[in-house]
């Protein structure tokens, strides 16, 4: 772990030294680090909100942005959309120095104008934040199915480092030859992302020579639904058997969808 990074969370750990108030819920050299705060924020009514904070610290933090999840038993799907999307926007301001102890007092002390802000343009066209029956009204779920990946550990990087750009979480998943990259994310992101996949020189053809994907294909793309789990990070996962792939789709509440378009993949 990066000396900068190591202190970082040290120091997180001393201020959030209460029961259950900081948490490190995994940590990877490869996939960075996801953990949890608790805090408290006053709300629309004068009272204190709890509220839990998941960040994902990806391996070039603080160089990238992190992952940010907000949840509250107090605050409506949407309030937690629009609090989430306001401390990415203030995180664009930190970079490229270490920010979440910074980003969690921003939020404690402004998550009644962040509120306010939402109520008063509920209603209006102008609404930035939307509420639906999704999870976030711009939250995406895409299936990619690659044919063959030659230069595999340069092709896993590229796709690593372009998830983390465009801030996409997922699984890049093997089984045997079969490989599919499942995103999670902005769907303007998620183009963008197919976009690069095309158009970018990822692989090498048969005599070695750099070359585009020209045998990717989209299974299906979705809005994230209540019942799908929301991934905190992309991490690359290989699974001995289609028992395991299958375990994973079910975890992420995408069994239909796997016996629809994984399935007919096995030969």
């Amino acid at each position: 772990m990066a000396e900068p990074l190591h202190e970082e969370l040290s120091a997180l750990a001393a201020i959030f030294c209460g029961p259950r108030e900081y948490e490190v819920l995994s940590r990877s050299e490869k996939d960075g680090t996801v953990f949890r705060i608790h805090t408290k924020a006053e709300g629309l009514s004068d009272e204190d909100i709890p509220l839990e904070l998941v960040f994902h610290l990806p391996v070039n933090y603080p160089s990238c942005l992190p992952g940010i999840s907000v949840n509250s038993e107090h605050l409506t799907r949407g309030q937690c959309v629009a609090v989430k999307e306001k401390l990415l926007q203030q995180a664009e301001r930190l970079l490229p120095e270490p920010m979440v102890h910074e980003l969690v007092l921003w939020i404690q002390q402004n998550l009644r104008l962040v509120l306010s802000r939402l109520e008063a343009g509920r209603g209006s066209e102008q609404c930035t934040f939307p509420i639906s029956p999704t999870v976030d009204d711009g939250l995406w779920v895409t299936l990619l199915h690659l044919d063959h990946m030659r230069a595999r550990t340069k092709y896993i990087k590229t796709v690593e480092k372009w998830a983390s750009d465009l801030r996409l979480t997922g699984r890049l998943m093997f089984l045997g030859k079969i490989i599919l990259i499942l995103l999670q994310g902005d769907r303007n992101s998620i183009k963008e992302y197919l976009v690069l996949q095309k158009t970018s020189k990822v692989d090498v053809d048969s005599n070695g020579k750099k070359c585009k994907e020209k045998m990717m294909s989209v299974l299906f793309e979705t809005k994230v639904q209540m019942e799908h789990k929301r991934f905190l990070a992309f991490e690359v996962k290989e699974y001995s058997t289609l028992d395991e792939l299958q375990k994973e789709f079910a975890t992420a509440g995408l069994k239909e969808l796997f016996s629809e378009f994984v399935l007919g993949l096995v030969k």
